[in-house]
């Protein structure tokens, strides 16, 4: 799937590093970068373009300078691309060139054929990054994500390390062993995670699509107790909640994930790598909230193993599962710590 193109560097900070200015980046000493929060007029990420990539018209946010290295920043679910409202224009103007897509299923992005399957399984989100990253002409770019874009920048990673310069992913390692879904974890845990189980019953799917934007309510306040966001927020993420493709994607997702689902035949071969667990081999960065509500934080050493080349791994305090929202500046240093290895 791999097109090259020749990235000209441009010239980015001084050579005398810069210090850390908030109590996030105290965690983050390798940093060289300080990030100032962009002006609180910059409320959303606009305007959106489209691209037609693979199976899907997809829709997404850029900024920076075309020739910057590029960082693709993925969202989760039930997000949006707003969640890197702040991480964006931070990352643009230190040089990068950034990319915010939509998920399938969300937003503007469409498919191309009424009649593709509205999948949501982890080889399609997987793929979905390549194809847009050939769409427009990328052959590297540093994947960031968290949640559902977490595990389609895991999934690219590791299939396709030579297209990924550096990977930045909250809660680590997120390709799911379907095989092992069956077994119980913790009732704490488990009970968090009640609207996958929801989703399994078609009571779920008749309550997503009816109650789109108070599921994500309910969600958010569990997944992030320390967040405080207001109704305009919620607002601007639900409203891509509207398309068309929501439902089916994302109940799709939740069913093949607990293996109550088949997967497409589409990406069977991919399945099947990802069922070995694949390990990533690109320099990673890996974050984890300390107030994460549904994941909770960790020391990294449980997925160790699945890293194979260079990997840090930082928990970011009092902070919860939206983690790119909720600590812009730790996840924007982490992110230009692999990109300015690309100057």
């Amino acid at each position: 799937m791999s097109k090259e193109i020749k990235h000209n560097r441009r010239s980015f900070l001084g050579s005398a590093a810069l210090s850390i200015v908030t109590a996030e980046m105290a965690l983050i000493g390798t940093a060289n970068a300080s990030f100032d929060k962009p002006k609180e007029a910059e409320l959303r990420l606009a305007p959106i373009k489209q691209i037609k990539a693979g199976l899907l018209d997809i829709g997404y946010y850029e900024a920076g300078p075309s020739d910057g290295p590029p960082v693709l920043l993925l969202h989760g679910f039930p997000y949006s691309i707003d969640s890197y409202v702040d991480v964006a224009p931070m990352l643009a103007a230190h040089g990068c060139r950034v990319i915010v897509p939509y998920l399938r299923g969300h937003g503007s992005t469409h498919f191309l054929d009424s009649g593709t399957p509205r999948s949501g399984q982890q080889g399609a989100i997987g793929v979905d990054v390549i194809a847009l990253m050939d769409a427009l002409k990328l052959n590297r770019a540093v994947l960031a994500g968290y949640d559902w874009g977490g595990r389609a920048a895991c999934v690219a990673a590791a299939l396709w390390p030579e297209r990924c310069t550096g990977l930045v992913s909250v809660n680590s390692y997120l390709i799911q062993d379907i095989v092992k879904a069956g077994l119980p974890i913790p009732p704490s845990i488990e009970s968090g995670l009640w609207y996958q189980y929801y989703f399994q019953t078609e009571r779920g799917r008749a309550g997503l699509t009816a109650n789109r934007r108070e599921i994500a309510r309910t969600l958010w306040i569990r997944n992030s107790p320390n967040w405080r966001f207001d109704e305009a927020t919620l607002h601007r993420h639900a409203s891509a909640f509207d398309n068309p493709d929501y439902v089916d994607v994302v109940i799709h997702s939740y069913r093949h994930r607990l293996g109550l689902a088949a997967g497409y035949p589409l990406y069977e071969d991919l399945e099947k790598r990802l069922a070995a667990q694949p390990t990533i081999t690109v320099p990673t960065i890996t974050l984890d909230g300390g107030a994460d509500g549904v994941v909770p934080a960790t020391d990294g050493t449980s997925t160790a193993a699945k890293f194979a080349g260079q990997r840090q791994h930082r928990v970011i305090p009092n902070v919860g599962h939206n983690l790119p929202q909720e600590a812009p500046t730790a996840f924007a240093a982490a992110v230009w710590e692999l990109a300015s290895k690309e100057r």
